[in-house]
């Protein structure tokens, strides 16, 4: 064995260049030299293996790699959790058994990479974790534990659009008696969307999850509806916006050719695009109405602007899909507001 522990930048330069080039075998190398090395599983999965996938969504977004070459190294990345996970018999660690709890993503959610990371952790520590993986819809999850009286259900969102799907399941498992933690981007930096939507606890990370398990999640009582969260959502805006989001986007694109030219010269793939992208810019809409919070709406246009750019489109065109935008809405007093923000 190694004396030298090579340091994380290292370690995460050529697991990089191993994900980048596509070569799993190479990957899966990096972590076990990093453990011949003196690395513990929990620091390799987490200063390591998250770090580069963290990198793999910025160079993504910042048009540096194509989506092809981000799901291949996502791939990669997942079967170098797996073959961590996997170490024979004899090298893994005994830790104690602590309970057991669920890990699972929100229903709609398929980025799954970080709740894993979460569910390995968590088995390193000791529990005993049944992980459900990508988009679990709420009735099954209940159905679940129902099954096994999970000490908790960990809940991982990545994006805010999720949040009310992330709502109708905090309060599902609370009413059966099981507490949630909620984790991920989606509950924004400082978890104040998971307070919002009543979880019995938020953690930044999956060193924060252990914590938050370890430190006691108490067992809810109080059977809650939505509106006891977010009272707003009695004028249903939200639901009307919901409603009407096949309108929307249609009339939206409808006028945003006539006054933005340049669309007139998009062949077939490009109008699919700018489709996705309007029905994107009302989700987000729908969601900051849902939140009652014009940040849902705003921070996601502001990166919309930054991939835009990225991608050589104009970003003047997202300012005139928004005036098309505001004059469907004249009837929606709060959604024209959070637009008045963008």
């Amino acid at each position: 064995m190694s004396t030298t522990r090579p340091p994380a930048a290292v370690l995460c330069d050529e697991l990089w260049r191993a994900v980048l080039e596509g070569s799993e075998y190479d990957a899966v190398d990096v972590v076990r030299a990093g453990l011949d090395a003196g690395w513990q599983e929990e620091d390799l999965l987490l200063d390591v293996v998250a770090a580069v996938q963290k990198k793999i969504g910025a160079e993504w977004a910042a048009d540096r790699i194509t989506v092809a070459q981000e799901h291949a190294a996502t791939a990669i990345n997942e079967r170098v959790i797996a073959a961590l996970a996997h170490r024979p018999a004899a090298g893994r660690p005994v830790p104690p058994h602590r309970g057991r709890v669920t890990v699972t993503c929100v229903d709609g959610e398929w980025h799954a990479f970080p709740a894993r990371l979460v569910a390995e952790v968590l088995r390193l520590r000791g529990w005993q974790v049944d992980y459900l993986g990508a988009q679990t819809p709420t009735p099954h999850l209940v159905a679940h534990q129902h099954h096994t009286d999970s000490d908790a259900v960990l809940l991982s969102g990545s994006i805010p659009t999720h949040l009310p799907a992330a709502h109708a399941a905090i309060t599902a498992c609370q009413a059966v008696g099981v507490p949630v933690l909620a984790g991920g981007r989606a509950f924004g930096e400082d978890g104040r969307f998971a307070r919002a939507l009543g979880a019995d606890g938020w953690a930044p990370d999956a060193r924060g999850a252990a914590a938050a398990l370890e430190a006691g999640l108490p067992r809810p009582t109080a059977v809650r509806q939505a509106v006891d969260d977010l009272p707003h959502l009695v004028d249903q805006e939200y639901t009307m916006v919901v409603r009407a989001r096949s309108r929307l986007v249609r009339q939206v694109l409808t006028d945003l050719e006539a006054r933005f030219p340049a669309m007139r010269g998009y062949d077939d793939a490009q109008r699919e695009r700018t489709a996705e992208d309007l029905v994107h810019i009302v989700d987000f809409l729908a969601t900051a109405l849902y939140m009652d919070d014009a940040g849902v709406f705003t921070a996601f246009l502001g990166w919309t602007s930054e991939v835009l750019t990225a991608r050589g489109v104009p970003v003047h065109s997202l300012a005139t899909g928004l005036d098309i935008l505001a004059e469907q809405l004249r009837d929606f007093p709060r959604a024209r507001a959070d637009e008045a923000q963008a």
